[in-house]
């Protein structure tokens, strides 16, 4: 043992990956990610062994980088305890499109879910088992999370809550012990909680205040918003804030909206697809977004986090001078569609149902009118076949009332492809003296996820 004399000490032990208890753990085959040596690891015996089937366990960011990575040769079943994938940075809806992408891509996926063992054969893993059955494997990848590793930190009596507790200048409880990265503590500014963020762009933050703060400045980390990015296959897939799940677990009265569409000019070659939600306070206050699709979607996140970070509320977004050109964007972005269909509803315009709800409505058999508002082209080409569809063009609604109820009281939901039609036919059922129509939020271009997948 050698002591070391310091005058101040700089602690980033950094994370360790989650160990579930699950019996066959230890089998080999089985295989954890949190460097570049475990990925070495991994691909070393993946070229010497007869491998065709790999189960990873988790769905989070590694797990699915880690699933697209084995699809290039291998047959991959991702198993998910939680019911939907990617549960820390999307709401269902939005889950529902990347597991689509998934499955589209060969990459079977079983959500509510729990492993019960992994088996092996002679010592290598030979397959996983379910509640809902057994699935044969001869690589098995954990990606249940990873946890800070506080151990030098709780030995030398420091405190530790979620991670190292650290200050404003991320000193610890012992003012000459700075400690950054994946082992410590942040606050969330929209909470004010406590937040455990293993990011490397949080990290190099970090390293930043430190360094400046041990040599005799006076920097601080104010604290994270939860920004995230994450491709899957073609998909890129981003976060910051909050989710609806947990604005809600924190008691935020929250609106949301759906702005699925084109990434650039709709009549522009080369566009692509982008869906982002947008949640907010019932205040006006912007809380988080989501976003998914094969187009550019960083670049609405960070608009979206930059907003969030300087505590704009919907009303500053809607009025945001964002560049326009044709091959770069919308004639209005995606981001102030979102901001405007907030400002719609806490203005009283429009009222709204999820494509969740939507479908457990039909599920349920509830009583209702999906007024379907596309073209008889449009719809031909597909539509939700149920008997309480009913396909009226907007340009022909005010001509066609008379095919509605009488009452009007009657729950009239509108669909068309991305919205701004189903908005329309909203505001027309209100002014003819309809009481209770709504918007399907993301319209068809978000049922299709839900429907395929639910199959």
């Amino acid at each position: 043992i050698e002591e070391i004399p310091y005058d101040y000490l700089v602690l980033t032990t950094g994370s360790t990956s989650s160990f579930p208890q699950i019996p066959g753990i230890n089998s080999k085959g089985v295989f954890w990610l949190t460097n570049p040596s475990d990925a070495l690891t991994i691909v070393d015996y993946w070229e010497k062994e007869d491998i065709s089937d790999a189960v990873v366990i988790g769905s989070g960011p590694t797990g699915m980088e880690c699933a697209e990575a084995f699809r290039l040769g291998m047959s991959v079943t991702v198993i998910e305890i939680m019911s939907t994938i990617l549960p820390q940075l999307l709401d269902a809806e939005m889950s529902l499109i990347v597991q689509k992408h998934l499955h589209d891509n060969g990459v079977k996926v079983m959500t509510d879910c729990t492993v019960r063992e992994i088996t092996s054969d002679g010592g290598k893993v030979s397959g996983v088992k379910t509640e809902n059955g057994f699935t044969e494997a001869q690589l098995v990848l954990i990606a249940a999370g990873i946890r800070p590793d506080v151990s030098l930190a709780k030995d030398a009596g420091l405190e530790v809550g979620k991670a190292i507790k650290v200050n404003s200048r991320l000193q610890t409880t012992d003012p000459y012990v700075f400690a950054g990265g994946d082992c410590v503590e942040n606050i969330n500014l929209i909470t004010g909680k406590t937040a455990y963020t293993p990011l490397g762009s949080v990290a190099s933050k970090h390293g930043r205040v430190i360094g400046d703060n041990v040599t005799g400045g006076m920097s601080e980390f104010r604290g994270v918003i939860g920004t995230a990015v994450v491709r899957v296959f073609d998909l890129t897939v981003a976060k910051t804030g909050l989710t609806e799940k947990e604005a809600e677990d924190y008691g935020f009265d929250i609106v949301t909206s759906m702005a699925p569409g084109p990434d650039i000019y709709h009549h522009f070659p080369g566009r692509k697809s982008l869906r982002l939600k947008l949640i907010a306070e019932k205040d006006g206050k912007l809380l988080g977004a989501q976003a998914v699709g094969d187009g550019v979607v960083d670049k609405r996140i960070d608009i979206l986090a930059t907003a969030i970070w300087m505590e704009a509320e919907v009303e500053d977004v809607t009025g945001f001078d964002l560049a326009y050109s044709p091959p770069y964007s919308q004639v209005m972005d995606s981001v102030i569609h979102a901001a405007n269909m907030i400002k719609n509803k806490l203005d009283g315009l429009v009222d709204s149902i999820s494509i969740i709800e939507l479908k457990n409505k039909f599920d349920s058999n509830e009583d209702f009118i999906l007024l379907d508002v596309r073209t008889e082209e449009e719809f031909a080409k597909g539509h939700i076949p149920d008997s309480r569809v009913l396909n009226i063009p907007v340009e022909d609604l005010r001509e066609s009332l008379h095919r509605l109820p009488d009452d009007r009281e009657k729950e009239i939901i509108a669909v068309c492809q991305i919205g701004s039609r189903g908005y329309e036919a909203v505001r027309i059922l209100s002014g003819a003296g309809y009481k209770n129509v709504k918007i399907a939020d993301g319209c068809m271009a978000l049922w299709s996820f839900n429907l395929e997948v639910s199959k």
